[in-house]
């Protein structure tokens, strides 16, 4: 049926006149010869899902225009049709186009929606009335009713809302319909996203085809838009408009009073800034606009707190994860424009998809380039007296040589067929025109860059983010310019510091690298690093932390006497305790072959005060280890319980004890501090280790040392897959008592594989069992 036919110039007017003045049609109008009353909406509480389809039974009447007509328009006569309808964004249509929805109804064509209820009957009605009569739907009950009532309501006024602010002529009358949208929005008693979003984007549509606004017209659309942003993301193009709006005017009290709850809402709630990428430029804008302010960053200070919460612990988990994308997008811009010149790589503004035009956002970033004449670059750089030539180029006129020094190309050469990849300071070295290169940013570039880096300070002052914020940052997730950028550097060392002196081994731990083969923060603030910019007070400082802790161990002793002995004598000859230690481990540990390099720390041990006194330390231990190990003794050796550690040392400095084979410590208090005297027993074969403080710390070092031990009992210690996974080294190992621990299924398949005389296991009460 053409619910549509002669009546074209009324819906013209309907379809463009403003819904300000849009009053519901008077009660007790009638349907043909029908007595009915128009129900009372209320609200009462109740609410709906906004339908975008269902079954509902549908009948259509004309207008009687005879007497025959208007019998046939009775009740009595009426017809019904089943009907599955679709609520369209322009009209009603039916999945069966046949009989009465043989045509869809536009809604333009629906003059009013009435809720009916109908005299001695119970049925579920509602009335759409158009030009040439009447479309009645009726419902199973009277929620479903109420559910199609709300929901033709919704789509008619959205529809017109989409035709009147698609041809604005006065902006003041559009302001009042924009105002008039999010009203309804607001009070509508359908719950879905699309209810607040519809809005939104229709304002967004508005915004971006009518560029030529005032700023007073721009703040006027935002603040009227403002109690829909509470609850939901602003929308793609909305996000765009707010960028501009931040740029151009980043004092504006709109920025404080309207784009803050909206930004703490997008830090909060946001899932994936990959998804919604303009999120992430608002909110980076945003924080722009705050640093602009006369206070700086003494209010960007205090809208991280205001994120972070008054408490110890920040309540919102998301806050964190995207505050740090925020930054590490932000200073990848500052570089942007030098990284697209050296590989023409796709730019962010690439990647945001057409998010803003080449021009719209900022120049190309000029960078200071300071490198050696290149008639030198041929000639051998052996002293300080080349002559230096500065030039200022634009980005895309900068070539970066990356080059590797022969010690790495040859340990390439060595892992041909190997997948790892160079390492990040391999990828720095560079050729010698290049290896005093220094990156001058422009100052807005430098501002950006300023202001990103500073929070990431004061992330890490926060000690329950600190965790978090050390694991993101753990793979290097800057690029190799900003990394070659002394400013950068400089001021990202404070955030190096706090994880340094942390002393949480989830945090310090994340200065080493993410997995081998790969550089960490360790390696790029040591000396020789090329973030290194001291004497190595940080090296020292990171290196304690890390000794310190449960990397005591010959495979970190190993790496720094292979990449970083120099630096280590150097310090300890300057009298750093640290590095004292460090080189008298390494001595009792044997891990220096040489004999010249063993005399080298030890004449750099005896330099020192500090040193002299550990190393007579060290000779003495040494004396007292062979005693120790000196065959005779028992070869069974149980502790009293209630032992401590320092019970066990006393008692192994007692005699002679190269003869033990079996030492039960079962029900003792000793801890992993107890491990250092058990790697001194050479014949070793079972340990008994039953309901003790013993850890994975302890465990590391015993899979170093003990690699003869036969039986382990860890029964009830407080151990977890990170220290058994380290057992997977003692090959020797035929019985393993790992009941009542904190053992995984897939930790113990792994402890299988690796340990081929493994017999006898017990993962009773774990997770394993």
């Amino acid at each position: 049926m053409d619910f549509t036919s002669g009546e074209s110039d009324h819906r013209q007017i309907e379809e463009n006149k403003p819904l300000l003045g849009e009053m519901s049609a008077p009660e007790g109008g009638k349907m043909g010869a029908v007595p009915c009353r128009r129900a009372m909406v209320h609200f009462n509480g109740m609410r709906y899902k906004l339908l975008q389809e269902g079954d509902i039974q549908v009948c259509v009447i004309r207008h009687p225009r005879t007497f025959l007509s208007k019998i046939l328009t009775s009740k009595f006569l009426r017809r019904w049709e089943p009907h599955h309808l679709t609520l369209a964004d322009n009209s009603l249509t039916s999945a069966t186009p046949t009989g009465y929805m043989e045509n869809s109804m536009p809604y333009s064509a629906i003059e009013d929606v009435q809720l009916l209820s109908w005299e001695n009957a119970p049925k579920y009605c509602l009335q759409l009335t158009f030009p040439g009569g009447t479309v009645l739907l009726q419902a199973a009950n009277s929620y479903l009713r109420d559910q199609w009532f709300h929901s033709l309501q919704w789509k008619k006024k959205i529809y017109k809302y989409k035709k009147v602010l698609s041809n604005p002529n006065r902006w003041e009358v559009v302001l009042k319909e924009i105002r008039s949208l999010v009203d309804m929005a607001l009070t509508s008693p359908l719950q879905d996203d699309s209810i607040h979003q519809a809005p939104l984007e229709i304002v967004s549509k508005l915004l971006s085809e009518n560029i030529n606004l005032t700023t007073q017209e721009h703040e006027s659309i935002i603040v009227a838009i403002a109690p829909l942003l509470e609850n939901n993301h602003p929308p793609p193009d909305l996000c765009e408009f707010f960028c501009k709006h931040c740029r151009e005017r980043p004092r504006s009290m709109v920025v404080i009073e309207v784009f803050t709850p909206v930004v703490q809402r997008i830090l909060k709630h946001n899932m994936d800034f990959g998804k919604c990428p303009r999120l992430r430029l608002f909110t980076q804008e945003y924080i722009l606009a705050l640093n602009e302010l006369n206070a700086g960053m003494e209010v960007v200070k205090k809208f991280i707190h205001s994120m972070h919460g008054p408490t110890a612990n920040c309540p919102h988990p998301r806050v964190l994860p995207n505050l740090v994308a925020v930054c590490l997008a932000a200073i990848y811009s500052c570089y942007e424009e030098f990284i697209n010149s050296r590989d023409n790589s796709p730019s962010l503004k690439e990647i945001r998809n057409g998010c803003q035009q080449q021009c719209d956002r900022k120049p190309n970033i000029p960078l200071r380039l300071l490198h050696t004449n290149p008639d030198l670059v041929s000639q051998e750089v052996t002293s300080t007296e080349s002559r230096h030539k500065a030039v200022i180029v634009t980005s895309n006129e900068i070539h970066v040589e990356v080059e590797r020094n022969n010690t790495v190309n040859q340990k390439l050469k060595a892992n041909t067929g190997n997948d790892s990849e160079p390492n990040l300071i391999d990828c720095l070295l560079i050729s010698p025109a290049c290896s005093t290169m220094s990156i001058e940013l422009s100052p807005q570039a430098e501002r950006v860059l300023g202001c990103y880096v500073e929070i990431l300070k004061m992330l890490s002052d926060y000690d329950d983010w600190r965790p978090a914020l050390a694991s993101l940052l753990q793979p290097i997730p800057f690029p190799k310019e900003a990394l070659a950028h002394e400013t950068f550097t400089k001021e990202l060392k404070y955030v190096i510091q706090r994880f340094a002196e942390d002393p949480r081994q989830e945090v310090h731990s994340c200065l080493l690298s993410v997995r081998a083969g790969k550089d960490g923060w360790f390696q790029l603030y040591s000396p020789g690093g090329v973030a290194c910019d001291d004497d190595g007070e940080l090296f020292a400082s990171m290196v304690h932390i890390l000794m310190g802790s449960c990397y005591k161990t010959k495979k970190f002793l190993l790496s720094l006497a292979e990449n970083k002995l120099g630096p280590c004598m150097l310090l300890a000859l300057r009298g750093n305790q640290t590095m004292v230690e460090i080189l008298c481990l390494m001595l009792e540990y044997n891990i220096i072959e040489n004999n010249d390099t063993q005399l080298q720390i030890i004449s750099t041990l005896e330099s020192t005060d500090v040193g002299k006194k550990m190393y007579e330390q060290l000779c003495d231990r040494q004396r007292e280890l062979k005693e120790l190990q000196r065959k005779g003794g028992p070869t069974r050796l149980t502790l009293p319980s209630k032992s401590t550690d320092a019970d066990l040392a006393r008692l192994l400095c007692s005699g002679s004890f190269g003869n033990l084979e079996n030492l039960s410590l079962a029900f003792t208090n000793v801890t992993s501090a107890c491990a250092e005297q058990l790697i001194k027993l050479p014949s070793l074969k079972q340990l008994n280790l039953w309901s003790t403080q013993f850890g994975d710390a302890g465990l590391r070092v015993l899979s170093e040392h003990l690699t003869a031990l036969q039986v382990l009992n860890l029964c009830e210690t407080p151990v977890t897959d990170a220290g058994l996974l380290a057992l997977s080294s003692m090959k020797s190992l035929c019985s393993l008592n790992m009941n009542s621990t904190k053992l995984s299924a897939d930790t113990y398949e792994d402890l299988k594989a690796k340990l081929p005389n493994l017999k006898e296991v017990d993962v009773r009460y774990t997770e394993a069992w």
